[in-house]
C-alpha cells in the first residue's frame, strides 16, 4: 500500500474504527505512523495517569474526541476511598492552552469540578458532546455553564454521577438558539427541575432521539414531553405515579400509542403498579429495557411487563425477578444478547441472592444468542455452568457473583472449578470474566490454559495459594486488567514474573497477602510502573517492611509518579 498516494491511505484509515487496530496500523512503518498520527480524530485513554495530556496532544494534533477513565473499576464496590484522584481539570487546561478543537469529551469515574466544566464550556467553540459516567465533584452550576455556552451541543449525558443541585434551574440555561440537541440524560440528578424549561427545550429540538428524565418529572409533564417529541427512540421515564383512572393518565396512554419509534426504555424510578399498563404498547417494539433502578416494580408486575417485550436484545433488571421470572424471559426474549441482573436487596422478594442456578439454566436454554451476562445469585452448581457452556459458546462477557462464596456446589459439595472451567474451555472468544464462589487453584489453571482472548479478569474470595495467580499471569497472554479481592495471593505471586505487567494496563489487589516490602521491590525492578499502596483508614505504617498492604494498585505509565495523590496514597 505504500505505492498509493498518502491521500488514498488516509481514506482507508478512516474506515478503521477500533483504537487497537489504529495502533497496529501506526506500527507498520514510519510513513503510516505519520499518516495515522495526523489522521486520528478520536483517542481513548484507559487510565488518565498513564500518559500526560501534553503528550497526547503532541501525538495527535487533529484530536476531536477524547475518552478518559480515572478510578479503577473496583471503585464501584467502594474499595477505592473518596478523594483518591482522577482529576479532569489538568486535561481540560492542557487542551485549552494548546488550542485543541475538541468536540467530544467522555469521562468515566473521574473527578469533575464546576471550574473544569466552566473552562470546558468557554474554550471549545465547536464542542458538541459531553458524557459523564460515574463521576463526582460537580454540581448543576457546572452543567449550567455547559448548557449556556456550548451552542452546538448535541449530547449531554449524566449517568450514575454524584451531582449536587443548588437551584434546579440549569435547564433554563440552554439558549433559545439551541436546536441541535440529540441526546439528553439527567436521570441521576437529584432534586427538582424546571419543567417549563425542559418542555421548551424538547419543543425546539426536532432531532432529539434520546431523553432520560429524573424522578422529579411527573406524569403530567411526561405526557406533554411525549406530545412534543414523538420521534424519540430512547426514553427514560422518571415518575409513573398517578391515578390510573384520571384524565391525565388517559391522555398519557393515548400519547404513548403515537410513540412508535421508541426501542429503548429505562428509568421508572417511582411507579404505581396499575400505571404500568400504559407502557405495554411501547414494549412491543423494545430492543433494550433497563429496569435496574425501578425499585417500585414488584416481581409479578415486572414479569408481566417483560412478557410484552418479545424483541428484546438487551435487558437490565434486578434479582427480585426470581428464577420463575427468568423462565418467562427465556420463553419470551429469544433474541436476547445481553442480560444484566443486579441485587435488589429484597424488593418484592425474600432478600438478596434470590436467584439460583435454575434461573441461569432457563436463560441459557431459552436464549441461544446470549453474548454478555452479569448474574448475582445465592448459589450455583457445576452442572448449571456446564449447561451454559454448551448452550452459549459465543459468550464474550461472563460475570457471576455468588453472595455466599464459601458455599460449594449444593448438589455435589464440590468446588465450582469444573463449571467455570467448562465456561473458559467452550467460550473461546471470552474477553471479560468475573468469578466468585468456592474455587480452588484448579479453576485458574483452566483459565490460563483456555482463556486465550481474555482481556479483563475480576476474581473475589477464590483460590488456595500463589499458584492460582501465577497460572493466570503465565497463561493469559492478552490480559490487560486484573482485579483481585480477598484471595490468598501474596508476595511470591506478585514478584514471580514482573515483566508480565509491562503488557498489562493495570493490576489491583485488595485484601490479599501482600507486604510493603514486596511492593517496594516491584517498584524498584519496574520503574515504568506506578505502584501505589493505600488504606481506607490511612493507618498504614510505611516504615515497617513487613506490614500488610490493604490495597495495591499497579499501572503502566509514561509520566512517572503522579503529583496529586492524597496523604493516604503512597506511590513507591
Amino acid at each position: 500500500m505504500n505505492r498509493f498516494p498518502d491521500e488514498v491511505i488516509e481514506l482507508v484509515f478512516d474506515y478503521v474504527g477500533l483504537q487497537r487496530d489504529r495502533n497496529a496500523l501506526s506500527l507498520v512503518c514510519k510513513n503510516w505512523y505519520r499518516l495515522e498520527r495526523c489522521n486520528r480524530k478520536s483517542v481513548s485513554i484507559g487510565n488518565c495517569y498513564s500518559i500526560s495530556p501534553e503528550r497526547v496532544i503532541e501525538r495527535f494534533p487533529g484530536l476531536k474526541s477524547l475518552t478518559l477513565k480515572g478510578k479503577p473499576h473496583f471503585s464501584d464496590l467502594n474499595l477505592i476511598p473518596h478523594g483518591w484522584g482522577g482529576f479532569v481539570y489538568p486535561w481540560v487546561e492542557a487542551l485549552t492552552k494548546n488550542r485543541v478543537d475538541l468536540e467530544e469529551l467522555r469521562l468515566k469515574r473521574m473527578v469533575v469540578t464546576d471550574d473544569s466544566l466552566k473552562l470546558l464550556s468557554c474554550s471549545f467553540v465547536n464542542f458538541k458532546s459531553l458524557v459523564l459516567v460515574g463521576c463526582d465533584g460537580f454540581t448543576t452550576t457546572g452543567v449550567a455553564a455547559v448548557a449556556a455556552n456550548c451552542r452546538f451541543l448535541k449530547e449531554l449525558d449524566l449517568h450514575g454521577n454524584e451531582i449536587g443541585d443548588q437551584n434546579g434551574q440549569w435547564l433554563s440555561c440552554f439558549p433559545d438558539c439551541c436546536t441541535s440537541l440529540v441526546s439528553l440524560n439527567f436521570a441521576c440528578l437529584k432534586g427538582q427541575v424546571n419543567l417549563m424549561a425542559l418542555e421548551c427545550l424538547v419543543d425546539r429540538s426536532p432531532n432529539l432521539k434520546s431523553l432520560r428524565l429524573n424522578s422529579s418529572v411527573p406524569v403530567v409533564a411526561l405526557q406533554r414531553i411525549l406530545m412534543r417529541a414523538p420521534q424519540l427512540v430512547d426514553l427514560g421515564i422518571g415518575s409513573l405515579v398517578h391515578n390510573p383512572y384520571s384524565e391525565t393518565y388517559a391522555r398519557l396512554k393515548r400519547t404513548i400509542l403515537k410513540c412508535k419509534s421508541i426501542t429503548s426504555l429505562s428509568g421508572i424510578f417511582e411507579v404505581s403498579p396499575l400505571c404500568l399498563s400504559a407502557l405495554y404498547p411501547i414494549c412491543l417494539n423494545l430492543t433494550a429495557l433497563n429496569l435496574s433502578y425501578a425499585v417500585g416494580i414488584y416481581c409479578r408486575e415486572l414479569i408481566k411487563l417483560i412478557s410484552y417485550c418479545g424483541k428484546l436484545q438487551r435487558l437490565w433488571v434486578m434479582d427480585c425477578i426470581g428464577d420463575a421470572g427468568l423462565g418467562v424471559v427465556a420463553s419470551t426474549c429469544k433474541d436476547l444478547q445481553e442480560l444484566r441482573i443486579f441485587p435488589s436487596g429484597g424488593i418484592g422478594g425474600n432478600g438478596p441472592g434470590e436467584l439460583s442456578e435454575k434461573g441461569l439454566i432457563a436463560i441459557s436454554t431459552g436464549c441461544p444468542k446470549l453474548r454478555s451476562l452479569l448474574y448475582f445469585c445465592r448459589q450455583m452448581t457445576n452442572a448449571a455452568l456446564i449447561t451454559v457452556a454448551k448452550n452459549n459458546p459465543n459468550f464474550t462477557c461472563f460475570r457471576l457473583c455468588i453472595f455466599n462464596p464459601e458455599n460449594p456446589d449444593p448438589d455435589t459439595m464440590q468446588p465450582l472449578d469444573e463449571g467455570f472451567g467448562a465456561i473458559v474451555q467452550s467460550c473461546r472468544q471470552l474477553r471479560r470474566l468475573s468469578l466468585s464462589g468456592n474455587l480452588t487453584d484448579r479453576v485458574f489453571l483452566y483459565i490460563g490454559m483456555y482463556a486465550e482472548q481474555l482481556e479483563m479478569l475480576s476474581m473475589a474470595f477464590a483460590g488456595e495459594s500463589d499458584n492460582g495467580m501465577l497460572y493466570v499471569l503465565n497463561g493469559c497472554q492478552k490480559l490487560r486488567k486484573l482485579e483481585i479481592r480477598g484471595c490468598p495471593f501474596g508476595d511470591k505471586a506478585l514478584l514471580m514474573d514482573v515483566r508480565k505487567y509491562q503488557t498489562m494496563r493495570s493490576l489491583l489487589m485488595s485484601s490479599c497477602d501482600l507486604t510493603i516490602g514486596a511492593c517496594k521491590a516491584l517498584a524498584e525492578k519496574m520503574p515504568r510502573l506506578n505502584v501505589e499502596v493505600f488504606s481506607k483508614d490511612g493507618q498504614l505504617d510505611f516504615s515497617v517492611g513487613d506490614d500488610q498492604v490493604e490495597n495495591m494498585y499497579l499501572y503502566r505509565t509514561l509520566v512517572g509518579k503522579r503529583k496529586d495523590a492524597p496523604e493516604y496514597v503512597r506511590t513507591l
